[in-house]
């Protein structure tokens, strides 16, 4: 029997990298995604697979050092400190311009409205826009107008979006959380001297930003990171133990940071291996 898979891609800052590692494994094992619903981070890697550009978007993540991080945040967003406009314009040179409903596996980010309070289902429209409203985590990106919207990211009403699959004719969903339990120990490797320096620097030039010293300086931004990250693993549990997908594969939520995508291979293989050992005994199964 096929294996045809709806997967459901939940959010998480950087550590949603390791979605790439985990669609690499499905992938070479046989799997036939049919059907991707993403959160945030889940929206952006869920829209580049569906696009058939998730290669090109992994060539140039992991070609990424901390410095190219931080030149593409532009710290000018009227009501986020980042506006977005750099990322999604480099981000447009890999999809060009696409429609999600011309995509050829079926697609959906999810967003919020934070003056309507609900939840929007972004299946429609320009691909990279959709992602953009997808991923606008409040506070560190500006919201974005979307007709008669005002979207913020996905994960503030629905972290780990299974229900946009409800309707799918596949053997199985997949669901990736992303919000875990805390490791203990490390999962990634410890940073070189350099690399301990380098993110040293940039958290150095973020603080002297000037107009954004008081979010930094006072931890501001941390504490609310911190909040946000609560609330989504609380709300994932709840979501997914009324409606819970065939396979849940659990990221710890403190893997990495929120802005480490320079650790883009290092997520990706972790990705790849906590794929191999939880879907082990299903590969022969379906």
């Amino acid at each position: 029997m096929a294996k045809r898979v709806s997967l459901v891609l939940g959010s998480g800052g950087a550590r949603g990298l390791a979605h790439i590692g985990i669609i690499k494994y499905l992938v070479d094992r046989g799997y036939q995604i049919k059907s991707v619903a993403g959160s945030s981070i889940g929206a952006l890697v869920g829209g580049f697979f569906c696009a058939g550009k998730l290669n090109e978007y992994e060539r140039w993540v992991t070609s990424l050092d901390a410095f190219d991080i931080v030149s593409l945040l532009d710290f000018d967003g009227s009501s986020g400190l980042i506006a977005g406009k750099k990322l999604f314009k480099e981000l447009e040179k890999i999809t060009g311009k696409v429609n999600i409903e011309d995509l050829k596996v079926k697609f959906t980010a999810v967003a919020c409205d934070i003056n309507e309070e609900k939840e929007v289902w972004l299946n429609r429209g320009d691909l990279l826009e959709a992602i953009r409203a997808s991923i606008s985590i409040p506070i560190v990106f500006t919201p974005v107008k979307y007709g008669k919207h005002t979207l913020v990211d996905g994960g503030v009403l629905n972290p780990v979006p299974i229900a946009p699959t409800f309707g799918d004719k596949t053997n199985l969903t997949i669901a990736i959380n992303l919000g875990g339990k805390q490791s203990s120990t490390p999962l990634l490797k410890e940073p070189t001297k350099k690399e301990q320096s380098i993110k040293n620097q940039i958290k150095e030039y973020i603080v002297n930003l000037s107009l954004k010293n008081s979010l930094f300086e006072n931890k501001i931004l941390s504490i609310a990171n911190s909040s946000f990250e609560t609330m989504q693993s609380n709300i994932s549990r709840m979501k997914l133990s009324a409606y819970p997908p065939d396979i849940e594969v659990l990221i710890p939520r403190n893997l990495c940071g929120m802005f480490e995508f320079y650790r883009a291979k290092e997520l990706i293989e972790y990705g790849y291996e906590v794929a191999s050992k939880k879907l082990v005994n299903f590969n022969d199964n379906l």
